[in-house]
């Protein structure tokens, strides 16, 4: 019951959000876009959608190797569990909905509750270490060829989501450590949810942070997934930087983009929406959207490649992964 309204109150901030930041974006150009979206080249918003998808199953194909176990989890059901949890992500501030519900989802499969909360821990460290890498690629990029402006207020927009996905990774090496350290990370951490007033239990830590120790300590015993987890995460993500580029190419520019501009301008958004504490991190990703690829789009044709990309890689995801979501319900009833 409690999941239920908290759905139903996240989409409904959600739904505001959308809203204004359509308001925002439509207010001056409405004309102007409508025209761009009566002339587009609807083969490329398809390959965009496919690069979409292949990330997306790119993880998928990650999640079927960490289990290891075809006759309960097929490559099928690990692909289908990552579009639902598009949803549970979209809807949840910090995509903090997604994680749990594969959990849910794999004891769905007969895995133990320890052994697939695991599995999506170790799916989750992939995802951080391939994040990382990739914005710090993104980082020394930009420091050598200085596409960006030196704006302040994105200077410090990226550097505190930067160093808050570094410290996530930190975080997890020190826990996979030692228990001893597991032990010292759980007090720092009651002490910061007591500040922020979040309402948790030195005991409820602990037992989060024992998960990613187990975890990392399956992991050392698989160093081949590791790498492979890894590489095929930093592919996922490259393939879904990359979708600005193709929708951009269906409104006949081929000349503003180039795909490593576009992968460090992606990047770059990633990084700052990693740490907007609402579902989608809406507001803060369109803004970051604008300010990262308007050094190389004109506003209007930005503004109507924005609607298209949010669409492809956020909402649309969403809609799909809540369908797969309802039939798997309805078919398992």
């Amino acid at each position: 019951m409690n999941i239920a309204k908290n759905i139903k109150k996240n989409t409904i901030v959600l739904i505001l959000i959308t809203i204004l930041v359509l308001f925002i974006v439509l207010k001056d150009d409405l004309g102007d876009i409508i025209k761009i979206f009566q002339t587009i080249d609807t083969k490329f918003i398809l390959v965009a959608f496919v690069f979409f998808a292949i990330s997306l199953s790119l993880k998928g194909y990650v999640n079927y190797k960490i289990a290891n176990n075809p006759e309960k989890y097929s490559l099928k059901e690990a692909i289908k569990h990552i579009w639902i949890t598009q949803f549970f992500n979209g809807v949840t501030p910090f995509a903090t909905g997604g994680q749990p519900m594969e959990v849910y989802m794999l004891t769905e499969h007969g895995f133990s509750l320890t052994k697939a909360t695991n599995q999506t821990i170790q799916s989750f460290i992939f995802y951080q270490i391939a994040l990382v890498i990739c914005g710090t690629i993104a980082v020394l990029y930009n420091l050598l060829f200085h596409i960006f402006p030196k704006v302040k207020l994105l200077q410090k927009l990226l550097l505190l989501g930067f160093a808050i996905n570094i410290a996530v990774v930190i975080i997890l090496l020190l826990i996979s450590y030692s228990k001893s350290m597991m032990k010292r990370l759980s007090k720092i951490g009651l002490f910061i949810a007591k500040k922020m007033k979040i309402k948790t239990t030195k005991e409820d830590i602990e037992n989060k942070l024992e998960d990613y120790y187990n975890g990392f300590k399956e992991l050392k015993k698989r160093k081949n997934l590791l790498v492979t987890g890894i590489v095929l995460n930093i592919a996922s993500l490259l393939c879904l930087y990359m979708t600005p580029l193709w929708i951009l190419y269906s409104m006949r520019n081929f000349n503003s983009l180039t795909a490593i501009n576009t992968i460090t301008a992606s990047a770059y958004v990633y990084v700052i929406g990693a740490f907007v504490p609402i579902p989608g991190a809406s507001g803060g990703i369109e803004y970051g959207f604008t300010q990262f690829f308007g050094n190389f789009i004109e506003k209007t044709q930005l503004s109507a490649v924005l609607l298209i990309w949010r669409f492809i890689t956020y909402y649309l995801g969403m809609i799909i992964g809540g369908i797969l979501f309802n039939i798997d319900k309805k078919v398992k009833e």
